[in-house]
């Protein structure tokens, strides 16, 4: 679906009419709470559409476009979130000449809520990544790396909790094992904990103590390994989980034209999405909550 045909179809409906996607159990939308969730991957410091003579993407992308299409949305429904699965560094002279700056500070402007941290993000060091810090607004979620012995300790935390229209969300970031990706003298002290066991014991305090409505991962582990059933990735993550709905990921480059759904460990539905890399896509996934707070949601890959 193109930019401007979503544009149209999703302004003039207030439920799924001209949607096309994969979704959650369905359910009527008449006197629902919508909360909308916007998300990117992979982004890689693209900050400028794709030229005219390339040969795979002219003139798609850039962050400019990306700006417009995330404001009209959240004119539509204010009650949106955006989030970052990582890799947001690394890919353009824009990373090498600024670092990192320029991406913190423009993904700032368009109100990110919350990022994880990619492989990539570890590029110039931990301590690159710290001196970039202070250009987010947005939080930095992971849950199943310990910084206690780093120079980001403090600046990273599992998981934060949203309140929208009187619905909690609760959203944790997992990050891939860094070990073999990244030198260890750019991580040093960043230790990895196995995302599976961390990913269900943050679902499960964001479900049983922060009494979350709505749960959320912002995964970088990748979307799926068929050759490597050992690798951690998230279509195995879904089937684990008890309480989270949606699994946002990055790392492989994967482009869903709508999420995949999955059942996790009890039979329930679980939404993977994944938009590709260098902010060709922007992920829009809709929840729908009846007055019990029973949870429906519908979601699309809109080319940017």
């Amino acid at each position: 679906m193109d930019r401007r045909t979503f544009l149209q179809n999703s302004m003039a409906s207030a439920a799924y009419l001209g949607i096309a996607g994969a979704g959650l159990q369905s359910c009527s939308t008449q006197g629902t709470k919508q909360i909308t969730i916007l998300h990117t991957n992979d982004v890689h410091s693209h900050i400028d559409p794709f030229p005219s003579d390339h040969s795979r993407y002219a003139n798609l992308g850039g962050l400019a476009r990306r700006a417009d299409l995330v404001h009209q949305i959240r004119e539509e429904n204010p009650n949106t979130l955006l989030f970052d699965a990582g890799d947001i560094f690394q890919g353009t002279p824009y990373f090498n000449f600024y670092g990192g700056e320029l991406e913190f500070k423009l993904m700032s402007k368009l109100n990110y809520d919350a990022a994880t941290i990619g492989n990539h993000d570890f590029d110039n060091g931990i301590d690159g990544l710290l001196a970039q810090v202070p250009h987010a607004t947005f939080k930095l979620l992971s849950a199943n790396y310990d910084f206690t012995n780093t120079v980001m300790n403090g600046f990273v935390n599992p998981y934060h909790t949203y309140y929208l229209d009187g619905i909690k969300i609760g959203v944790y970031g997992i990050g891939i094992a860094l070990d073999g990706l990244v030198l260890q003298k750019l991580y040093k002290e960043t230790v990895y904990h196995n995302p599976y066991e961390i990913a269900l014991d943050t679902e499960r305090k964001l479900k049983e103590e922060e009494n979350c409505d709505l749960i959320i991962c912002l995964s970088h582990l990748g979307y799926d390994y068929e050759n490597n059933p050992n690798r951690p990735d998230d279509v195995t993550l879904a089937t684990k989980t008890q309480h989270t709905q949606l699994i946002i990921g990055g790392h492989t480059h994967t482009f869903l034209e709508k999420p995949d759904v999955r059942l996790n460990k009890i039979g329930e539905e679980v939404l993977v999405n994944q938009v590709g890399c260098y902010g060709l896509n922007l992920g829009r996934i809709d929840f729908y909550f009846d007055s019990a707070k029973k949870v429906a949601g519908k979601g699309v890959s809109i080319q940017v």
